[in-house]
């Protein structure tokens, strides 16, 4: 039997986290998303088109809050 982690909100948050976007702790992935949106409308985020890339790719294994979050707030940006 195999066991595969899912993308939650947490893990959503800590990948946003590790490209310098300031995220409070406990962010849902809606906000996690408006945040980083925020950010890359005042002057970019590098690396975030690229994660948001290998997130579409993992899109099976991803909670629905945040691909929807995902969905509707970073990958207008990055088309």
């Amino acid at each position: 039997m195999m066991i595969v982690e899912l993308i939650d909100g947490d893990d959503f948050r800590e990948r946003l986290v590790a490209l310098g976007i300031h995220i409070p702790a406990g962010a849902c992935p809606e906000s996690c998303a408006r945040l980083a949106r925020r950010c890359v409308l005042e002057g970019g985020v590098s690396g975030l088109a690229e994660l948001v890339g290998e997130l579409e790719g993992k899109r099976e294994i991803m909670l629905p809050s945040v691909r929807q979050a995902l969905e509707t707030h970073l990958l207008p940006l990055v088309r």
